[in-house]
């Protein structure tokens, strides 16, 4: 692993190298490390990383992995396009939900651990659904989302139910994303560049949503109104490429899973930043040999029961 300061030339020299590059912050004389789970969209295994870079655990996937959780029991939880699967840490299934096989073309790249023990499962289709499912397997709930866009994979990425009830999501082949309430209808639309990858329900009420190939991350109050936004040249040396999941940490930074595979961005820089509020880069991932791309990030020293909505991703 190498340690660096925020030069661009620090990084270019760890990118020909193939390795793990971590920021350091002024503030912060050891520099900032992380531990992680992570997976994506061209990643072949869901992976737990310690603060050396290492990978400690993985876990094979056979499609693209767009949501991933590390839970209070150890066990892993994750989307696989066509699955949500809880695996062990002895690598048993532990709990599956699959897609049908008809009709064709449906995925699944939404899931989410909830305080009753249930799973929130999005699925694209015809109709798209959000679901929440039972350990038993049993789906308790059910909403069905009509679109016009005929190709399922336009449909939803990441999906999260809110600690108010409400569901917040946007399907990738719209310019929104949109919150709904416990029977579908829609109460709050996020306009959003070209598409967002999913939304992230604040404490204080307001919704952060990293926006795809949209090349931003946004934050909307209450209101929905913009108060803070990261655009695609803010980060010098590190452009937003299509914006992916991202988690806000305790210390006000965001985590973002920079996804690097539109356009032949791959491998050219880092996968993970980590962003101040006043938009200073502070830590990275730079591993494209190990990792491929990423497209979820769960960052697992901060504090947090992700059963219980306070994991913010």
């Amino acid at each position: 692993m190498q340690r660096l300061s925020r030069s661009i030339v620090a990084c270019a020299v760890g990118c020909l190298a193939g390795g793990m590059l971590r920021g350091q912050d002024a503030d912060t004389a050891n520099g900032i490390r992380h531990r992680l789970l992570v997976a994506g969209s061209g990643t072949k295994f869901v992976a737990i990383v310690d603060e050396e870079g290492k990978v400690e655990w993985q876990y094979p996937v056979t499609g693209p992995a767009n949501d991933a959780w590390l839970l209070p029991n150890g066990n892993v939880l994750f989307s696989d396009r066509n699955s949500a699967t809880e695996v062990t840490r002895e690598k048993q299934i532990a709990w599956q939900y699959k897609a049908a096989d008809e009709p064709k073309g449906q995925e699944i790249h939404a899931v989410q651990p909830l305080p009753d023990g249930n799973r929130l499962v999005a699925q694209n289709g015809h109709p798209a659904r959000i679901m929440e499912i039972a350990p038993d397997g049993k789906v308790v709930k059910e909403i069905r989302i009509e679109t016009s866009i005929k190709n399922p994979h336009a449909h939803f990425r990441q999906v999260r139910k809110t600690l108010d009830g409400t569901y917040i999501g946007g399907l990738v082949g719209e310019p929104e994303v949109k919150e709904y309430d416990g029977d579908g209808k829609v109460i709050r639309t996020f306009a959003v560049p070209r598409h967002g990858f999913g939304a992230v329900r604040l404490p204080d009420g307001n919704t952060l949503i990293p926006c795809g190939d949209g090349h931003a991350l946004i934050e909307f109050d209450k209101d929905g109104n913009e108060v803070w936004r990261l655009d695609e040249d803010d980060i010098p040396g590190n452009p937003l490429r299509f914006v992916a999941g991202v988690q806000r940490l305790p210390n006000g930074n965001t985590v973002i899973a920079n996804w690097l595979g539109h356009g032949g961005h791959t491998g050219k820089q880092a996968q993970l930043l980590e962003v101040t509020r006043d938009k200073k880069l502070v830590w990275q991932l730079w591993d494209p040999r190990t990792f491929g791309n990423l497209s979820s990030v769960h960052v697992l020293d901060a504090d947090g029961d992700p059963c219980k909505g306070e994991v913010l991703r």
